[in-house]
Parts: C-alpha cells; structure tokens; sequence
C-alpha cells in the first residue's frame, strides 16, 4: 500500500511518500498554503500527483500522551479531507518529527533557508516511518 505522511502546519504542509512492501520514504514536497480551504485543495492536487492509497497525518499529541485542542483540530482536519478525497487517513503520533527532521540536517551543509524549506517534508518522512515500523 502506498502512503502519503502530511505534516500540517500554520503556513507549511510538508508530504512525504512511502510504501508499506519496501518500507522506503522519501520527502516530495512543502505547500506553502495557510491551514483552510486553499490548503484542502492544494493537497487534494497532491493526492493526484502522488496517488497513494491512504494518508498518514501527523497527529499532535501532547508529551504527556494526551491529546489537546490542535489534536483535535487535526482530526477534523483530516476527516473532512478523507471525506472530502474518499480516502483512508490514519493518524499518527508527530512528537519529536520536526526535531528528527533538524537532526537529519544538521551535518547536511544547507543553508538555513534550505533547512526551512525542507524540515516540513523531513517531518513528514519521521511520520511515515514511525508509521509504517520503520
């Protein structure tokens, strides 16, 4: 089955793509779209381009295991987009993604602007992965 990890934010939505048989997740991309509307139809395009069978949202669960407001607000989120896309959304535990994500490129040698660009997509691929066992 093949995957697509999203890593909501404010202002940045990061994607990843990986598949459940070689186990093996790679960033695609960061849309720069404010949470909303434009955000539900700039991932819908990103269903098109990546066709994955299902999508993992990184879910915000609080340190201490429970889950707060942006939890919920997450899950709403993904329902009306799997509503929306008529497509299966797990969530899936995102604490420590984003730090995962800068310690993946923190030998890199990129600038700090390509750091910014790329940490949502790297936070997407911690997702999966964690997703998937890996």
């Amino acid at each position: 089955m093949r995957y697509l990890a999203v890593d909501l934010g404010a202002k940045r939505t990061g994607l990843a793509a990986g598949d459940d048989v070689l186990r093996i997740v790679q960033p695609v991309e960061v849309l720069q779209v404010p949470r909303g509307p434009a955000l539900m139809d700039a991932l819908a395009k990103a269903v098109d381009r990546h066709g994955p069978d299902a999508l993992v949202v990184g879910l915000p669960i609080n340190m201490d295991g429970t889950e707060g407001a942006a939890a919920k607000d997450v899950r709403e989120f993904g329902a009306a987009l799997g509503a929306r896309l008529r497509i299966t959304v797990h969530f899936h535990d995102e604490r420590l993604s984003s730090f995962e994500a800068d310690l993946r490129m923190a030998q890199s040698g990129r600038t700090h602007r390509e750091k910014k660009e790329l940490r949502d997509a790297l936070a997407a691929c911690a997702i999966l992965e964690a997703y998937l066992g890996g």
